[in-house]
C-alpha cells in the first residue's frame, strides 16, 4: 500500500527540498504541513504544492 501523496515527499526528496522549506513558502509550520500531507489534499493543494518544489529547486 502507498502513502497518501508520497509523490510530494518523493518528488521532494529527489530535488532535495526538505519539508521545512516548503511549509516556508505555504505560510504554515512544517509539523502543519506533514499533518496535511496524511489526508487526501485537493487538487488545488497538491499543484500548489508541486509548484513551490519547482520554485525551491529553480533556486538552487
Amino acid at each position: 500500500m502507498t502513502n497518501l501523496n508520497s509523490d510530494i515527499r518523493i518528488c521532494a526528496f529527489q530535488n532535495n527540498i526538505k519539508m521545512y522549506q516548503i511549509a516556508d513558502k505555504l505560510g504554515i509550520h512544517y509539523v502543519t504541513l506533514n499533518s496535511k500531507l496524511r489526508k487526501k489534499l485537493s487538487t488545488e493543494e497538491r499543484r500548489n504544492i508541486f509548484n513551490i518544489i519547482e520554485e525551491l529547486k529553480e533556486e538552487k
